[in-house]
């Protein structure tokens, strides 16, 4: 029983093998399936930066400043 579940599980992997490699023709994911995605790319070109101003910089990180405080409170355990 095993011998054949061990020859069966080679013979798929043998099978798998070949279709990887192309031997029954190329793979469907191969090509571009989907071509018009192409046209709704982002051209970043096209693309602009504006600076924030502080008052919209509300949950920003600030590189190089102190990290900010922990809005968490504690108490001591009681027993």
């Amino acid at each position: 029983m095993l011998r054949w579940l061990i020859t069966l599980l080679i013979l798929a992997n043998l099978l798998m093998f070949a279709v990887m490699r192309g031997a029954f023709g190329p793979l469907p994911a191969a090509g571009a399936r989907e071509p018009h995605h192409l046209l709704q790319q982002v051209h970043p070109e096209a693309l602009t930066t504006r600076a924030l101003h502080p008052e919209e910089s509300f949950d920003q990180p600030r590189v190089g400043g102190p990290a900010p405080a922990a809005n968490v409170q504690a108490s001591p355990l009681g027993q």
